[in-house]
């Protein structure tokens, strides 16, 4: 039970759907108003969760082809036969959107859903299916995936968005293609042979990393604009303090394009997202 319990949290990309969730949670924190009580909020981490969930299944059923070519992923469950693909696993997944959505609607409102909605068919539809295999500009359009959990959870508190959950959701954009070519950096190998256009395989590791560089100073410009409509210091200071440390890491990634170094840019970039994400939830708790 515990092997398969691993192996279902694998599929389900349960690690990245809490960290979707929090993006969803901080958009509810940052939006200014009234937040709905208690049991609603749990309703809305749990639908961000299952809908993320949903299209991490997704993702895993639709590429294990490329799993299979891939040293990272050549363990998952549906590669090695431990979950064999199916259509039972499709209306599975199919059902656990569709509770998450209709969930949202009727507990929260339709924003609310539409947005919950839509971060899973950006990730499962849009960038799994439509772009991951076509252009390396593709996880530019994926990481619109955390900004509609964003907006998913300030559209519980007001669904005409606030514009300090809209600047966090356009961070949230920014900051996905600087987090994941740093890890494209170091699996250069793995996509190569996979045939997956990504960022560094494309255009070389060096020119990747001052693209990475550039949308790294944006990511961090961009986190400074919520002060501007009501964020207070603990906010300014977490922005500040884990912009410039991402910053640096992305500085070294470009003087050298190793490995060690994208890894290194890679963990920096969740270093400054939980920075400005703890900091914008924790905010409310003291305001509150």
């Amino acid at each position: 039970m515990r092997v398969l319990a691993r192996e279902l949290c694998s599929v389900l990309k349960l690690r990245i759907g809490v960290a979707i969730t929090v993006c969803a949670l901080a958009g509810l924190a940052v939006t200014p108003g009234d937040a709905p009580p208690a049991w609603q909020i749990a309703i809305l981490a749990l639908a961000v969760l299952l809908s993320s969930a949903s299209a991490g299944a997704f993702n895993h059923y639709v590429e294990r082809d490329l799993d299979a070519r891939m040293a990272r992923t050549r363990n998952r469950p549906f590669v090695t036969g431990r979950f064999r693909p199916s259509p039972q696993w499709l209306w599975a997944i199919g059902a656990m959107l569709v509770t998450a959505v209709v969930a949202a609607a009727l507990v929260l409102n339709l924003p609310a859903a539409l947005h919950t909605f839509l971060g899973a068919f950006v990730y499962g539809v849009v960038y799994t299916v439509w772009l991951k295999r076509r252009t390396a500009w593709n996880i530019v359009v994926g990481g619109l995936a955390g900004s509609f959990a964003v907006l998913a959870g300030a559209s519980a508190v007001d669904p005409a968005l606030a514009p300090a959950p809209v600047w966090l959701a356009v961070v949230l954009f920014l900051w996905t293609p600087p987090h994941f070519w740093s890890l494209a950096i170091a699996l250069h190998d793995d996509y190569a042979t996979a045939r997956v256009p990504m960022l560094p395989v494309v255009v070389g590791d060096a020119k990747a990393t001052w693209i990475i560089l550039f949308h790294t100073i944006a990511v961090v410009l961009a986190s400074l604009v919520p002060a501007l409509y009501g964020m207070g210091w603990l906010y300014v200071v977490a922005a500040v303090v884990g912009g410039l440390w991402f910053t640096v890491r992305s500085i070294q990634l470009v003087r050298d394009p190793c490995r060690k170094k994208a890894m290194a840019n890679f963990r920096g970039s969740l270093l400054q997202l939980s920075l400005l994400l703890g900091a914008a939830i924790a905010e409310t708790w003291i305001s509150g």
